[in-house]
């Protein structure tokens, strides 16, 4: 089992006739993702990719019984098209869009409100990667080779930090049950504490890995979401310990205007709460194999392959546990 998508999820992609969403929409096809669907208003009633192509959300649920959605959608228009897939029952959106006035996404915010808890959208983003189970579905922009099928859960505000853990556990032979980006705007879907909490819930997932950087207070939340609930190793990475107070590093959201947002500080929070950080980039694969060596949870989590195989993955050969054992107790 993995957390949002799995090789049963059927996908619309909003915004399919564009350039980025037609390409990311045949790089999701090649993965195994069961896309069943695109959505552009005006464009109903072509194909793209042989995919039928609808003017509205509903059509494109009713006519496919569409359970996610992923959006390419311009960011003047992205909010209207978030509202639009959560009214048509849509369970899962990725929103890949950078740009998106953060008021719209105020207004978004406000607009869940009316959903009971059993009924609301999960939404990732806006400004991610999208969402990857590996070896069963791709709902984002993720490389899918890079991700190794496995038992570690990843929870990333940046995308590229979120490849880089996910290429230094496959080198050691550790995989990925699910890879989610939550993205680096200030205002977003979700937040650490809301995928910690569906990892924590997931029998196949037996410890998280938390990349975070500077701004904003999803980092300290999650850590007391750990502290308080979290029985699985947590693991981080925390980016911008050079970065000065005031200026943006990359993401909107990723600048330090307040107490408790500066990556010391975070470092520090986390600490205290009982996760391992990772001093550096480079060295998370091996504090994740250090992490799990020392929870007695690194031959299990270096079984690869437990996951079916789809869209031509091949997974790799595991490196000998000796091998993973020299690394996780190699002194960073």
């Amino acid at each position: 089992m993995a957390i949002l998508i799995d090789e049963h999820t059927r996908v619309v992609v909003q915004g399919i006739t564009g350039r980025i969403g037609r390409f990311h929409t045949e790089e999701m096809i090649s993965y195994g993702t069961q896309v069943v669907a695109g959505v552009t208003p005006g464009k109903g009633g072509d194909t793209v990719l042989d995919l039928p192509v609808f003017n509205t959300m509903k059509e494109a649920v009713a006519h496919t019984g569409a359970t996610a959605s992923i959006v390419f959608v311009p960011p003047p228009f992205a909010a209207d098209a978030l509202m639009e897939a959560a009214d048509a029952g849509i369970r899962f959106c990725a929103c890949i869009t950078d740009g998106i006035p953060m008021h719209d996404m105020l207004k978004v915010k406000r607009y869940m409100r009316r959903y009971r808890a059993q009924q609301k959208m999960t939404l990732t983003g806006p400004n991610c990667a999208g969402t990857i189970s590996p070896g069963r579905s791709l709902l984002g922009i993720m490389p899918g080779h890079i991700y190794l099928p496995g038992r570690v859960g990843v929870i990333g505000r940046s995308g590229t930090l979120g490849y880089e853990a996910a290429s230094q556990m496959k080198a050691l032979g550790l995989g990925v049950s699910t890879s989610v980006g939550i993205g680096g705007d200030p205002v977003n879907g979700t937040s650490f504490r809301d995928h910690l909490a569906l990892f924590e819930a997931d029998p196949d997932t037996d410890a998280v890995v938390m990349v975070g950087e500077i701004g904003g207070p999803q980092e300290v939340e999650g850590a007391e979401y750990v502290r308080q609930h979290m029985t699985k190793p947590v693991i981080a990475y925390i980016a911008g310990l050079s970065a000065p107070k005031g200026r943006k590093m990359g993401h909107a959201g990723a600048i330090v205007s307040g107490a408790g947002e500066s990556a010391q500080e975070k470092i520090e929070i986390l600490t205290a709460a009982g996760i391992t950080v990772a001093p550096n980039p480079s060295c998370i694969g091996e504090t994740v194999a250090r992490v799990l060596a020392e929870h007695a949870l690194l031959g299990r989590c270096s079984e690869v392959g437990s996951s079916p195989a789809v869209g031509g993955f091949s997974g790799a050969t595991n490196p000998p546990i000796d091998h993973l054992q020299q690394h996780s107790t190699r002194e960073n």
